[in-house]
């Protein structure tokens, strides 16, 4: 069994994207980041916190916008509409979840697929279901990049992702496609999920349910990607994968914290430098 440390992949991605924005630098050219957050969800303020400084490290400017509870879908569009007009702006991004009130497609719709460095405009959606360049959601972007650090090819290989949100789950399944995998999707109406989980080669899980995935759901030899962070009672930090036991069948595993979690910040920060060179050749 190996670690697929995603700290490690992380870091290398980051020196290499601090040379391009020194080069940018060099002609002339800032990137930026334009964060908005709206109301007062602890996690979220982290998530935020961490951008920023994961930003000032490879050098890109960081802009934040902070939205009491109560403000308006009216208020959050002009916001949107301003950033779009923004010369200096390279990025968007709207810290997830908003409160209720807000509708989240019609604020993510808003945001110019130029300037989409999550990937949730339905626009680059449909590019990346089309297999088109396109900004690529962080979290699935990543994986990708893992298992291309690790050289696991997923070509040929059956992937089973256990989870469909639009944030992980079915961009996931695009980005596999893409790479020539056999992709079966589970969910929560899945019957038989151990018998489809222990024909995957790759198992992608994002569920968000504590160590869900037991050594018994698993193949011999698999490749186990667990995209979970969930606390226990006691304050331990653990995956949607038993890790101590199914690292024992699992060529590949990530491990939870350290695995897939430093990825997703480091491919926003690729984003944001992609969406920079895009707008300058434009």
């Amino acid at each position: 069994m190996e670690l697929i440390e995603g700290k490690l992949v992380s870091n290398k991605i980051r020196e290499e994207l601090h040379q391009e924005v020194l080069a940018l630098n060099a002609k002339g050219v800032f990137p930026k980041l334009a964060v908005i957050l709206v109301g007062d969800d602890p996690a979220s303020k982290i998530y935020v916190n961490n951008k920023n400084k994961a930003c000032q490290k490879v050098g890109i400017e960081f802009e934040e916008h902070l939205f009491p509870e109560k403000t308006t879908q009216e208020e959050l569009d002009s916001l949107i509409d301003s950033l779009n007009e923004r010369d200096d702006i390279n990025g968007i991004l709207l810290q997830y979840p908003i409160p209720d009130h807000l509708d989240v497609d019609e604020a993510f719709r808003r945001i110019s697929p130029k300037k989409d460095v999550d990937g949730f405009n339905p626009v680059n959606v449909g590019k990346l279901a089309l297999g088109q360049d396109t900004f690529v959601s962080c979290t699935p972007f990543g994986i990708m990049k893992m298992l291309e650090f690790y050289n696991i090819e997923p070509e040929g290989k059956h992937a089973v992702i256990i989870g469909r949100s639009n944030i992980v789950g079915k961009p996931m399944a695009q980005c596999l496609l893409k790479a020539n995998s056999t992709v079966t999707i589970c969910h929560s109406r899945t019957k038989n999920l151990s018998e489809i989980t222990k024909q995957a080669d790759i198992l992608v899980v994002a569920i968000g349910k504590p160590q869900f995935v037991t050594e018994d759901m698993v193949k011999e030899g698999a490749v186990v990607i667990d995209v979970g962070i969930n606390r226990l009672e006691d304050g331990k930090i653990v995956g949607d994968v038993d890790f101590e036991n199914v690292n024992k069948k699992a060529s590949y595993i990530t491990p939870v914290p350290g695995g897939v979690g430093p990825m997703t910040i480091t491919m926003l920060l690729n984003n944001v430098v992609k969406a920079t060179k895009e707008q300058l050749d434009q």
